[in-house]
């Protein structure tokens, strides 16, 4: 159990929690540069002359990579990149980080991120009941998704709305204040403990 505060216990942990990160940050990237190669352009399946005797240097394709038109070598191509994180690794990352984390929490009761409707004014009156300055980066941890919360906030700039269950080690990292129920602290000690 993390919550020992044990330093080389701690070391270990930060090593895994950079190694979650650096895989999410690997595994969000999109590869969207892409170049044809001498088989994937179109055309050239006809040998342009004959091997031997008109005196030009043989060809065997117009798409050949040495031709205008033709494909390109070693250009970028779309792959797909996977890097592997353990289930329990993972877990053992965002339990970890919420420990580090310990004294960014803001604890509040359930009811109070229940909304009626769609109103950012609310949540940014709400804020400056905590003393939070506008540029300080907020993480509010809610035990269920909730619609109108999360309309409310995602006009504001530096917040992030997540579930228990749907968080991630990069919100947990980045966020400066981790505003959390009672009851989501219990979920998460479930979960993760």
């Amino acid at each position: 159990n993390l919550f020992l505060r044990n330093s080389e216990e701690k070391k270990q942990a930060i090593g895994l929690i950079h190694r979650v990160y650096l895989s999410q940050l690997k595994n969000s990237r999109k590869f969207l540069a892409h170049t044809k190669t001498k088989s994937e352009v179109r055309g050239g399946g006809k040998k342009p002359w004959r091997q031997k005797g008109t005196g030009r240097a043989r060809a065997g394709s117009i798409r050949s990579p040495l031709w205008v038109g033709g494909g390109v070598i070693f250009g970028p191509n779309l792959e797909l990149y996977f890097k592997k994180i353990n289930k329990k690794e993972k877990t053992l990352a965002i339990f970890s980080a919420l420990f580090l984390k310990e004294k960014e929490f803001i604890l509040v009761n359930e009811n109070q991120f229940k909304l009626d409707t769609i109103k950012t004014k609310q949540i940014s009156e709400w804020l400056t009941t905590f003393n939070l300055k506008p540029k300080t980066r907020i993480l509010f941890i809610l035990k269920n998704s909730n619609r109108f919360f999360w309309l409310s906030s995602r006009n504001l700039k530096n917040i992030q709305v997540t579930t228990v269950f749907s968080m991630n080690i990069e919100q947990l990292l980045k966020a400066e204040k981790i505003i959390i129920s009672n009851e989501s602290l219990d979920l998460i000690k479930s979960k993760y403990g």
